[in-house]
C-alpha cells in the first residue's frame, strides 16, 4: 500500500515542490517523507537553507499526508503552521521531512513534521501544522 500511496504523490506533482526540488520518498496514511537537496538558490547567507524553504518543505509534506487521508472528492488547505528552527542545513546537504499525525479528524488534521539533516540526522526544524478538510462543493 505504501508504494501505491507514494506513486499517488509522485503522479500529482505540485508546482512549488517541483520548483524547489522536493521529492517524496515514503508515503503511508500515517507517515510521509520528503527530501529537499540544499542548493545555492534556496540559501540565505552564509550558504544555509532559507527558513522559508524549510517551511515550504514541511507544508508540502503535511499537505501530502492530509491528501492521503482525505475522503473521496475532498480537498485541503493549510489553516496554521508553526515552525521552530533548531539547526542550520548547509548547502550540499539534504533536508529530510518526516510527517506524522497528531490528529486526523473529519474537518481538521494536525501534523508534526520533523526536519533533519541527511548528513548527520540532526534535528533542523520542528513544524506543527493544521490542515482544513473541505467537502466537495455542491
Amino acid at each position: 500500500m505504501s508504494d501505491e500511496m507514494l506513486a499517488k504523490l509522485q503522479d500529482f506533482p505540485l508546482p512549488l515542490a517541483q520548483t524547489l526540488g522536493i521529492t517524496f520518498t515514503r508515503a503511508t496514511v500515517d507517515e510521509v517523507e520528503a527530501r529537499l537537496p540544499v542548493r545555492k538558490e534556496l540559501c540565505t547567507r552564509p550558504d544555509i537553507l532559507h527558513g522559508g524553504a524549510l517551511m515550504a518543505l514541511a507544508d508540502t509534506a503535511g499537505a501530502a499526508a492530509t491528501v492521503l487521508n482525505l475522503p473521496a472528492g475532498h480537498t485541503t488547505t493549510t489553516l496554521e503552521s508553526k515552525t521552530n528552527f533548531i539547526a542550520a542545513v548547509p548547502i550540499g546537504d539534504t533536508a529530510i521531512a518526516t510527517t506524522r499525525p497528531i490528529h486526523k479528524g473529519r474537518t481538521t488534521m494536525v501534523w508534526e513534521t520533523r526536519i533533519t539533516r541527511a548528513s548527520d540526522g540532526r534535528l533542523a526544524g520542528l513544524v506543527l501544522q493544521s490542515q482544513l478538510v473541505m467537502a466537495p462543493k455542491s
